[in-house]
This record gives structure tokens, sequence and C-alpha cells, in this order.
């Protein structure tokens, strides 16, 4: 199943992710693109924590809900549409996310749109030794960070009015986010943040802790 993954990570990182859990926070468009991207690259466990139910408005950039959906928990829908590959337990929780839950993961990674629950995040990955991917979309732009042991508090975490997404920048954001959460698994990526701006040409711009 997982051939073509091999021929780039090779046998002994597949063995890796094969004993490796998650979690994401978050299951409205960030957490769709994450959840799909990972859900079928091996690894053990995927947890998704949401509290949340499907609206008409999340359709256009929630890509595993639909219309029939609507009023159903995101968590518990996103859980059931994600359930590709056998190797891979899923589960679903209905609620808010806690920093003092008790999960045995390995990554977390953020697709809330809250500054205070990345706080709490932030908190939990920092008092279990857990690397968490930073990821945030909103109109032309994104921002996508690696945190390991500098904390979240670096960052101007004033609360402000989230502002539209267009469904192309939730699926950038979304896949870069997965794939620095992939190498994050295998121990192959540093603390990093990118901020990406594509409302003219395309611009990325990186920084390092």
């Amino acid at each position: 199943m997982y051939r073509r993954q091999i021929e780039v990570i090779g046998k002994e990182n597949q063995e890796t992710l094969k004993e490796k859990s998650i979690l994401i926070v978050g299951c409205g468009g960030l957490g769709n693109i994450i959840a799909t991207t990972l859900s079928c690259i091996g690894l053990k466990k995927i947890y998704l924590i949401d509290f949340d139910k499907i609206e008409k408005h999340n359709i256009h950039r929630q890509f595993q809900f639909s219309l029939e959906n609507i009023g159903e928990s995101k968590a518990k829908r996103l859980c059931e549409n994600i359930k590709r590959c056998p190797d891979t337990e899923i589960i679903a929780i209905e609620g808010y996310f806690d920093e003092n839950i008790k999960l045995d993961i390995d990554l977390i990674l953020d697709a809330t749109d809250n500054f205070e629950v990345r706080k709490k995040i932030d908190k939990f990955a920092k008092s279990n030794s857990i690397p968490w991917i930073y990821a945030s979309v909103e109109e032309y732009r994104g921002q996508v960070g690696v945190f390991k042991t500098t904390p979240f508090e670096i960052f101007a975490t004033k609360n402000h009015e989230v502002k539209g997404q267009l469904p192309p920048m939730v699926n950038l954001v979304g896949s870069i986010a997965s794939m620095l959460g992939l190498k994050t698994l295998l121990n192959l990526q540093d603390e990093i943040f990118y901020y990406i701006d594509f409302e003219n040409d395309l611009e990325i711009k990186k920084f390092k802790f």
C-alpha cells in the first residue's frame, strides 16, 4: 500500500510511522485537509477533536462534508470519511481541547482559528515534550510553524476577528502543515516558521527560531 511513499522515505521510516500517533485539534477547513492527507500514511492512531457541528457555510472549504451532513458532529463525520486505510485507527473526540487531556501521542497539529486554544496546545505540548504544528489561514495569506521548545508567546497573541477564507489557500496551508508534520514525526524537521502570501505573486518567507 505504501510502496510509492517508501520509495521516498525508506522502509525504516515507514516502520517508524507505524508506531506514531497524532492529535488534530479542529476539524474545519484546515483539519479536513490535514486529516485527509495524513490518514493513509501508515500511522498507528489519529485523534480528531472538535466541539462544532457542520453548517452550510462550511461546505465550500471543508471538503469532506456535504449538504446532507449539516448538523452532524465535525469530528465524527470527518473520522468516518477518512477511514481509508485499515492500518490506522481514527478516533473522534467531541468537545473542546483541554490542556489536561490524557492522550499518548507523538505530535499535535493545530487546525483551529483561536489563539487561546493555541496557547493551551502549546502548554500541553511543552509539559509533555511533544512537538506541534501551528497553522492559520485567512484571505490570501497563511502561516505555518513547527514548535518544539520555542514558546508560542513569541507571537502577538491578541485576538482578532477571523477574516474570509479561500478553499485553495486552505488546501495549500493544510498541505504544508501536513508535510511538516510528516517530517517532524520522522525527526527530519527543525523548528521553522513560514509566512505565505498569494495576493499577487506567490511569496513564501521563512523564519528560524
